[in-house]
């Protein structure tokens, strides 16, 4: 389901307005600004400015409204995709599965190509920022199969006291899969560091075969066969 939200009453900023409302970067905003191709009360808008609901903002022509609806996705990811806007070579995009009154939405984190699950997206910025930042520590739950079994050691050390990465330690929760088999684990995390899960047993010589993530924060795949997808509530 969507939302609609109120309008803005305190000055924002011109390039987050553009960004949340185009479905762009803040940067690909800037450029627009800096091209002349943003008018703010019919004159040309600089970098730097701040807009608020009365005043009238234009792209080229036409007028870009304040009021926005807010859209959230859960998308089953298969493996395969990139979460990126654009081909990586023939590699598809997950926008690809989606109609095309979706494409302006933005992920809310990634999966690599080879990995599989759930994805979140949406055009809500202040969503988006409380999934993922760090201090809000939303728990996320993955399906995880290994190469080799994992040795109890390793476990252990994965669980209680941190792998180090190049980008500081990484403790994962750990919970075996199958009761014979020390090859699959159902894994929780509450970071969401580039590849965190891969580079963390790559790191004890391990390689990730498979990866699949059931849970985002409240959000769950709730039965969505891969490639297929549904509105949620924020």
């Amino acid at each position: 389901m969507s939302s609609q939200s109120s309008p803005q009453l305190q000055p924002l900023r011109l390039n987050k307005f553009l960004a949340e409302r185009l479905g762009i970067s803040r940067r690909e905003a800037d450029d627009l600004i800096a091209e002349g191709k943003v008018k703010v009360d019919g004159k040309p808008a600089v970098l730097g400015t701040r807009v608020t609901c009365d005043q009238e903002v234009r792209l080229g022509d036409e007028v870009v409204e304040f009021e926005n609806t807010y859209i959230y996705l859960a998308l089953n990811k298969p493996t395969g995709y990139v979460c990126s806007r654009k081909r990586q070579g023939e590699t598809p995009t997950i926008y690809e599965l989606l109609p095309e009154k979706y494409h302006a939405l933005k992920t809310v984190g990634r999966l690599d190509k080879d990995s599989s699950g759930l994805i979140l997206l949406t055009n809500d910025g202040d969503f988006a920022y409380k999934m993922t930042h760090p201090k809000f520590a939303k728990t996320k739950i993955y399906h995880v199969e290994l190469d080799r079994e994992l040795q109890p050691l390793h476990q252990q050390e994965i669980a209680d006291f941190g792998v180090q990465l190049q980008d500081g330690v990484s403790r994962l929760g750990l919970t075996r899969l199958r009761e014979t088999d020390r090859r699959g684990f159902e894994v929780t995390m509450s970071e969401g560091r580039n590849r965190q899960i891969r580079r963390t047993f790559e790191a004890l010589g391990y390689s990730v075969k498979s990866l699949h993530r059931l849970e985002f924060g409240p959000y769950k795949l709730a039965g969505l066969e891969p490639g297929d997808f549904t509105e949620i509530t924020a």
